[in-house]
């Protein structure tokens, strides 16, 4: 076991674990959002109604339309030549500061700095996982962003948030993301302490009680669903179809969005109007969910796969193979334009119904709390009634209603003939790491940071499932030439404790040899056991203040390798990775530091695949006092039964 020095964890106890309230600007906390949202640099509340309802709207002059995925949107690409761009200056101090003593990396990137097939392209992927997701992904973005103190510092890899194109989040991951999006592009610190008034991030609160601003009382718990049911039924008095993801989505936001009520007419289109989004001053975020066929309860590999950008809803899968405007999403579509006897409509693509589609699993989560005291009987009605209109095996859907795709692609849309557009989790396939949007070849994305919190073990630990599946699916038609590094199986990744330690894969090139084009380097980062036991149950409804801090701090140790305890030249490493393929593409000799991280970080094809009986890990550093409290199992399966109550006055400032 490691021991973190005390200057270290005083600092981390400091940036990650403060839980003090503070005001920041001059938020309306909790209050109505206006234009200065956008001025700001916030997603906005761009429905034309005002409520959770879309509205009907004029046209514009050139009509909305589906467009073919054989390239970027016009749109994406503009805005990447000034992303990439702003990339160069953060991913050169990020490298200046990585000690790579042999080679002058930030010189490499500011000699080529106008050359973008030169300039690294770097892209973060957070996994699914609900809550646990949420925080471990939490702290690999702080760690990652050099806005937070200590990042910057030897063994931190600030910097490397400011040098990415895209972020992509998926079920608990896109909640992450689009917490930070809906919130001006807020660090972690500042969403952790939250607002005045304001119930951001204030899980302590089970999302079946509602915010505690609200205070904790029957009758203002009864108040809040009353209040999601009234925003739900605002959609379904103008005429579109309802489902469990409306509600489970309108309870989300409560907690991600610091607006009045969650902000129900916030829409995720609004993000392209966003002044620091319209600048390149962000990455692009990206959610993503799958397609489930007509008539189907199982939701395969060979599933389309959704994505959501603040531009674009759709897919580069052979399926669809077609994108719709995000802005226009709930338009009459047909057979990929709204004809002139269609209407165009605004403010279907709610933010709270997206990153609900994204994390659609949850619906059961909700349904089993159905008889709980916290839910009022007339919102239990509400949505009992939703489910015999949509039918129980439908209860894990998200009903997009009209189907943007109909009478497109008909000859390979499956569901190019139906009125609705069933999706659902993102991760429902076993892909629980968005990849998909990030190793398509036209975004020309070099590394993928995959921050993995999935659950594949009994332990709710990572086993890599979710890399095995994108690289299997990488192997069928479905993937369009698509391709994936090889990964081995799950006995593999125990027995060689990838699962423990960050692991590149696809660091021989040669392996694409007959691939149209190399494909990312993943550099894998599992949740694991550094500080806390951070392996709580996906379906977990609260967490106290200080676990939460605690599985936040602990992300962060995971991203840095215990800020380089565990590893001094974990950094370089990380700058190593992000220069792979670019130094491959040019000729340019690795330095023998990057050789001796490849020799220790890639995955060189070596397998074991004895049987593993149970996957219980031991802790990579000192625990804190909270995560010594709870057992492996008992933490992780009981959820919030912790045995530590008499141990809080002794947690680490946090």
């Amino acid at each position: 076991m490691h021991y973190l020095p005390l200057p270290l964890l005083s600092l981390l106890s400091a940036v990650l674990g403060s839980t003090a309230g503070t005001s920041y600007g001059s938020f309306a906390h909790g209050g109505a959002v206006e234009v200065r949202d956008i001025l700001r640099g916030r997603a906005a509340p761009d429905s034309p109604s005002g409520s959770y309802a879309p509205a009907t709207v004029d046209c514009p002059s050139e009509r909305p339309a589906i467009r073919g995925a054989a390239r970027l949107s016009q749109s994406e690409q503009d805005w990447l030549q000034s992303r990439r761009s702003k990339t160069v200056g953060p991913l050169v101090e990020f490298l200046r500061n990585s000690n790579l003593t042999d080679f002058d990396a930030a010189g490499y990137v500011t000699s080529n700095s106008h050359n973008f097939s030169v300039v690294p392209n770097v892209g973060i992927a957070v996994s699914g996982g609900g809550y646990r997701a949420l925080m471990n992904g939490a702290g690999f973005i702080a760690a990652a962003d050099n806005r937070v103190p200590g990042s910057n510092d030897t063994g931190g890899i600030g910097g490397l948030l400011q040098s990415a194109t895209y972020l992509a989040g998926l079920s608990g991951g896109g909640w992450l993301v689009g917490s930070i999006f809906a919130n001006n592009f807020s660090t972690i610190v500042q969403l952790r302490d939250g607002y005045d008034n304001s119930a951001l991030w204030q899980f302590s609160n089970s999302i079946f009680q509602g915010p505690k601003s609200r205070g904790i009382s029957v009758v203002n718990t009864v108040e809040y669903w009353d209040d999601i049911r009234d925003q739900v039924n605002d959609k379904r008095d103008v005429g579109y179809d309802a489902s469990i993801t409306d509600y489970w989505g309108r309870a989300l936001s409560y907690q991600l969005i610091n607006a009045a009520d969650g902000g129900p007419a916030y829409t995720f289109s609004s993000i392209a109007d966003a002044s620091n989004f319209q600048s390149a001053d962000t990455p692009m975020p990206i959610l993503v969910a799958d397609e489930r066929r007509p008539n189907t309860q199982v939701v395969s590999l060979n599933s389309t796969v959704i994505e959501f950008n603040p531009w674009e809803t759709g897919s580069f899968d052979p399926t669809i193979f077609g994108f719709a405007p995000t802005r226009y999403v709930g338009s009459n579509f047909s057979g990929g334009i709204v004809p002139d006897n269609g209407h165009c409509v605004r403010g279907f693509d709610a933010y709270s119904f997206v990153m609900g589609t994204s994390s659609s699993l949850f619906n059961s989560f909700l349904l089993q709390n159905l008889s709980s005291t916290d839910i009022p009987s007339l919102v239990a009605n509400a949505i009992e009634a939703v489910l015999q209109d949509i039918g129980r095996d439908n209860d894990d859907i998200a009903a997009w209603s009209p189907n943007p795709f109909l009478g497109y692609n008909n000859a390979t849309n499956g569901n190019a003939a139906e009125e609705l557009l069933t999706l659902v989790d993102g991760g429902t396939d076993l892909q629980n790491i968005p990849l998909h949007p990030l190793i398509q070849p036209t975004r020309n994305v070099d590394v993928i940071f995959a921050v993995d919190s999935s659950a594949d073990t009994g332990t709710f630990f990572p086993n890599g499932t979710a890399l095995r599946a994108t690289y299997d699916r990488s192997l069928t038609s479905i993937a369009n030439g698509t391709a994936f590094p090889r990964v081995p199986d799950a006995e593999t990744f125990i027995n060689l404790g990838l699962n423990r330690r960050p692991t590149f894969f696809g660091c021989d090139t040669s392996e694409f040899a007959n691939a149209s084009q190399v494909p990312p380097l993943i550099v894998y980062v599992p949740n694991a056991p550094y500080t806390t036991q951070s392996n709580v149950s996906t379906f977990d409804p609260s967490y106290p203040d200080t676990q939460r801090n605690s599985i936040i701090k602990n992300g962060y140790n995971v991203a840095t390798m215990g800020n380089g305890t565990v590893d001094s030249e974990w950094r370089a490493c990380v700058a190593c990775a992000v220069l792979s393929r670019s130094l491959e593409r040019t000729g340019t000799e690795v330095s023998p530091t990057c050789r001796r991280c490849f020799d220790r970080y890639c995955w060189n094809g070596t397998v074991d695949s004895t049987p593993v009986s149970s996957y219980e890990p031991t802790p990579i550093l000192q625990l804190d006092a909270q995560g010594a409290g709870v057992s492996l199992r008992g933490g992780a399966g009981a959820g919030l039964v912790y045995g530590v109550v008499g141990l809080v006055a002794l947690v680490l400032a946090i």
